[in-house]
């Protein structure tokens, strides 16, 4: 049987569970817009980015499967997980959220996953 010391401990490590499962469900959910700030070439590599526009372009990559999206002239690379299943077209007006990186001297913004790229309607 439980001596009550134990069930406190017990109690506390649940709750202190609960406060950080709940914390990342949150930041989860609503984390991107707080913390993102909007794509300017002089955010530097590694910030969390949004960049809102229209797709200029769509390109695969020599490699297969990944995409370089152009949207007001940045370069947007999704992976092909990311892209898979995707449809994206030229002109069409998007909304997304991505780490900013030098690939080759050149910069882009990395999209993670597919819930981070919306189309607009």
């Amino acid at each position: 049987m439980l001596e009550w010391q134990e069930k406190t401990a017990l109690l506390v490590l649940v709750c202190v569970v609960g406060i950080v499962l709940a914390g990342h469900l949150l930041f989860d959910a609503a984390g991107r817009p707080l913390f993102a700030v909007p794509y300017s070439v002089e955010v530097p590599d590694g910030a969390l980015v949004v960049l809102e526009g229209r797709i200029e372009g769509v390109a695969e990559t020599s490699a297969g499967g990944h995409l370089i999206l152009t949207v007001n002239g940045t370069p947007v690379f999704l992976a092909q997980n990311v892209a898979a299943g995707l449809e994206l077209a030229k002109d069409e007006n998007v909304t997304l959220y991505g780490v900013v990186q030098t690939y080759r001297g050149k910069r882009e913004v990395v999209v993670s996953s597919a819930a981070d790229l919306r189309v607009l309607k």
